[in-house]
């Protein structure tokens, strides 16, 4: 793992078994979510910045080329500043006694398995013993379409949608990056992760000052959104009832279908390992957009589905970080 120079001190801890201490604290304990609502978030403080920039730096009477000019400049300044304060606490870690506790904690509330399991996993709760009202409401802190308009299928579909690329976005590729570039990696995947979910968007506002922010995400996604396929193949041949041969032909035949790429693989698996039809018409709160579906089982998934796709997903998380692990016993031998 190359670390920027960064040498190991007398505080140090090997960085691949605080990731895999990090992999194991959130897959129990979740994202601290009482520090994060006293501290704040990492992603949240993220947002903000990006949100400041697209406030200042977004103007509707400017054209089309300036705001993509903007958007770029915006990009590449706050990637630079990922990356100083990503060194800045991986050199903290490495150099200083217990210091290495920060970006442990960073860690467990960067990387997302319980983190997003639990809310999905209320969704369904909420739709089996409260009905369509209170699941709709759950559902709407998790996606940005209009959950007032979805029907039973409907909110069990966009449910595992966004459990199947939470995986690749928010537990895959965050611990891809780490192995790689310690934590100025990951810290800038998630900075570049966030700038596209919040800019990144196809919109007449968004469409060129957040063309970079898409971009350099679908480019961070290029190995890591096939890895978590490949994952989701792998722990279908440990759940009941999944199907890892139709998971390989759905990935590799339907991925192309969503709307992008870098979460088709992903979704591909998931749809073809459990026999689910997954994307297709896609209700916003002020349109419907018809897509192609990934997949050629069910649409008509319900909250028992629901389940199944959280062991599917359980599995694969396990998968992920058994190759962390590892990578860390290989450091140590």
């Amino acid at each position: 793992m190359f670390l920027f120079g960064i040498s190991d001190g007398t505080g140090a801890v090997d960085p691949l078994i605080l990731l895999f201490l990090a992999l194991i604290v959130e897959a129990y304990a979740g994202q601290l979510s009482v520090l994060a609502r006293i501290a704040g978030h990492p992603t949240s403080v993220i947002a903000d910045f990006v949100n400041w920039f697209d406030h200042k730096l977004n103007r509707e009477t400017r054209s089309q080329g300036d705001r993509a000019v903007r958007g770029a400049i915006a990009a590449l300044v706050l990637v630079a500043a990922s990356l100083i304060v990503g060194w800045c606490i991986a050199w903290l870690s490495r150099n200083f006694p217990f210091a290495w506790v920060l970006e442990l904690i960073l860690l467990v509330m960067l990387i997302s398995q319980r983190g997003i399991s639990t809310p999905v996993l209320m969704v369904g709760r909420a739709l089996r013993d409260e009905g369509l009202e209170p699941a709709r409401q759950k559902l709407s802190r998790l996606v940005k379409e209009a959950p007032e308009k979805m029907d039973e299928h409907s909110i069990v579909r966009a449910g595992i949608e966004t459990l199947t690329i939470a995986f690749a976005e928010r537990a895959v590729a965050p611990v891809f990056w780490y192995v790689l570039f310690g934590f100025p990696g990951l810290l800038t995947f998630v900075t570049v992760s966030q700038m596209a979910a919040e800019i990144g968007h196809k919109t007449e506002r968004h469409k060129a000052f957040g063309f970079t922010a898409a971009r350099l995400n679908d480019i961070l996604l290029l190995i890591p959104a096939p890895l978590s396929g490949l994952f989701l193949v792998l722990a279908s041949l440990f759940t009941p009832s999944a199907n890892p041969i139709h998971a390989v032909r759905t990935m590799l035949k339907d991925a192309g279908n969503y709307r992008s790429l870098s979460k088709g693989w992903p979704l591909g698996a998931m749809a073809g390992a459990l026999g689910f039809a997954l994307g297709g018409p896609r209700k916003f709160t002020q349109a419907t957009i018809s897509e192609p579906w990934v997949g050629s089982g069910t649409a008509q998934v319900t909250h028992q589905d629901i389940r199944r796709a959280l062991y599917l997903f359980a599995v694969a998380c396990l998968i992920n970080s058994a190759w962390a692990g590892a990578l860390a016993l290989i450091r140590m031998n």
